[in-house]
């Protein structure tokens, strides 16, 4: 049984690739996708995904799963998706996003009318959690507002990064579930981080801060902001169209996830693939 969360990771070549998958949705806990007929799109989808990911050439040394595990917050489904994680054998963490502190309840309503109910965090997912690697330094966030759809990274969280980014040196990444940069869609953007101008100004010092990782807006976009590379990655399950002020779908788009490369000297490299089938 693994030990979970991943505190530390350690290759042999001082390279560590990181699998993001983000926003799985999952509304009810099913047997596993191949033994059942009856699961959820959204189930089958983060299964196939996690499956093909790890059937590439390239090697996974851990799995980031940035929010939004659920979409009714049930310990069972919690039980299935770790399930499903400790059986890969690959270190893994997972953090919240709304989903996982807040149900909607008239999810076939307009968003205005429907009831948030706030619910606990389930203890699985993390808070201002490190994760150590031979050259990097992984910190992660939880965004969460219960009873709430936005986030924030509150003056506590901003004090915890910058008092790690000031005592390590070593190229850091930091990993949340909502957006601290607006992604150029109003609906969605106003749900993002609050307090993210504070978070950005008490961070712009550390240059050794590389990159920003987030879920919540089921898109992938790459943003440049004070010398940091910011990622949104796609949803393994559906995706939102980009750059549309009003809600919409994305329904020519399949789900997503997010590969990165965090080498010995500092750079990095990140792409999305799709979902094959």
């Amino acid at each position: 049984m693994l030990s979970y969360p991943a505190s530390t990771i350690s290759t042999p070549d001082g390279q560590v690739n990181v699998l993001q998958i983000t926003d799985l949705h999952l509304s009810s806990p099913m047997p596993a996708a191949e033994n059942s007929s009856e699961v959820s799109v959204c189930q089958y989808s983060f299964e196939a995904i996690v499956k093909q990911a790890l059937s590439k050439e390239l090697r996974c040394d851990l799995i980031l799963v940035t929010g939004d595990l659920v979409n009714k917050v049930q310990s069972a489904i919690y039980d299935l998706i770790f399930e499903v994680l400790q059986e890969t054998g690959i270190p893994f963490a997972c953090i919240a996003g709304n989903h996982d502190v807040t149900d909607e309840i008239g999810e076939d309503l307009p968003f205005f009318q429907r009831e948030l109910i706030a619910r606990p965090t389930d203890s699985r997912l993390l808070s201002r959690h490190i994760i150590e690697t031979d050259h990097w330094q992984l910190l992660l966030l939880d965004s969460s507002i219960t009873g709430k759809v936005e986030g924030e990274v509150t003056p506590t969280d901003i004090d915890w990064v910058f008092k790690q980014l000031d005592s390590c040196d070593k190229p850091a990444l930091i990993a949340l579930h909502h957006h601290v940069l607006p992604v150029d869609s109003a609906w969605i953007d106003s749900h993002m981080a609050k307090n993210a101008d504070n978070f950005w100004q008490h961070i712009s010092a550390f240059e050794h801060l590389k990159v920003v990782i987030h879920g919540h807006t089921h898109q992938d976009q790459m943003r440049h902001y004070q010398g940091v590379t910011v990622y949104s990655t796609p949803s393994t399950c559906y995706q939102f169209k980009p750059f549309e002020d009003n809600f919409a779908y994305d329904k020519n788009a399949r789900p997503g996830y997010r590969w990165l490369q965090l080498a010995n000297n500092g750079k990095v490299a990140s792409w999305v693939e799709r979902l094959d089938t």
